[in-house]
């Protein structure tokens, strides 16, 4: 049991990570609210895939292989930056004990959505396009379960905001400004994505304002949640959040650009 509070504006709970038990083995509420978030944003998904082109069929497939396979990328994920952690193979396969990187996730998860597209021959970047709605709202409520966990913060603060988990020094609710942040650029995503000059597009602003506002969550993190890449100074999230910030924005304009390439060819031709 963990006292969670927010001193600033008299908010105090007291918070059981474990739901509820089946037998002896505990059922986590960040596993609830992870498989939750997951759900929501597929029904959110499904409900507009259609008139955009993509079957909810489909959807539904991407997601199911999707989800195994991210799972699965996120421990690896994990694994290679932390190898300390882990002494045996048992160790590596015990995902229940912690240790799940969401960049890795998401990296196994689009590979597994392109490999599902060219083998089903549907387009690739409408289906991502899709779908990066569902990964926004998903997101923002999954790091809720960080929250029963009392786990991703940041330094001491004397914000608003100020969190304090039992009784320690208030610190940056480093879950909220995630959630926050994933909402804001589900909002904006809503608004403008179907003034998108190139399928794609909306997929890469998904990308850019993910690891936009990742980057700076990550410099403010507690460095025991931060996987490093050079020892106490920088993390491995950090790199990513550069190279897909950096990537999603050249894709973005490269596919503007082919894309009136080929309005110009089809005038020509005619």
């Amino acid at each position: 049991m963990n006292n969670i509070s927010f001193p600033s504006i008299g908010l105090s709970m007291n918070i059981d990570p474990v739901a509820f038990h089946v037998g002896s083995r505990p059922v986590y509420w960040y596993a609830i609210i992870i498989l939750g978030g997951f759900l929501l944003a597929m029904l959110f998904v499904c409900a507009t895939c259609e008139k955009r082109g993509v079957k909810k069929d489909n959807i539904w497939d991407i997601a199911l292989y999707g989800l195994v396979t991210g799972i699965i990328g996120a421990r690896i994920y994990y694994i290679l930056f932390s190898p300390g952690e882990f002494h045996s193979f048992a160790d590596m396969v015990k995902i229940w004990n912690g240790g799940l990187a969401i960049y890795g996730g998401l990296i196994a998860a689009a590979i597994t959505a392109y490999v599902y597209c060219r083998v089903k021959k549907i387009n690739t970047l409408k289906v991502f396009d899709v779908c990066a709605p569902g990964l926004f709202l998903g997101q923002a409520i999954g790091r809720f379960g960080n929250f029963t966990n009392a786990e991703v913060y940041g330094g001491e603060t004397s914000s608003l905001l100020g969190m304090s988990i039992n009784g320690a020094p208030p610190v940056h609710p480093l879950f909220l400004y995630e959630a926050v942040w994933n909402l804001i650029g589900l909002a904006i995503m809503l608004l403008l994505r179907d003034k998108k000059k190139a399928d794609g597009q909306v997929f890469c602003f998904y990308l850019m304002w993910y690891s936009f506002g990742r980057f700076f969550l990550e410099g403010m993190r507690d460095p025991a949640y931060v996987l490093f890449v050079i020892p106490d100074k920088f993390g491995i999230s950090q790199l990513v959040a550069i190279i897909l910030f950096v990537l999603a924005a050249a894709a973005a304009v490269a596919l503007h650009i082919r894309k009136k390439r080929m309005r110009y060819m089809k005038i020509t031709i005619k």
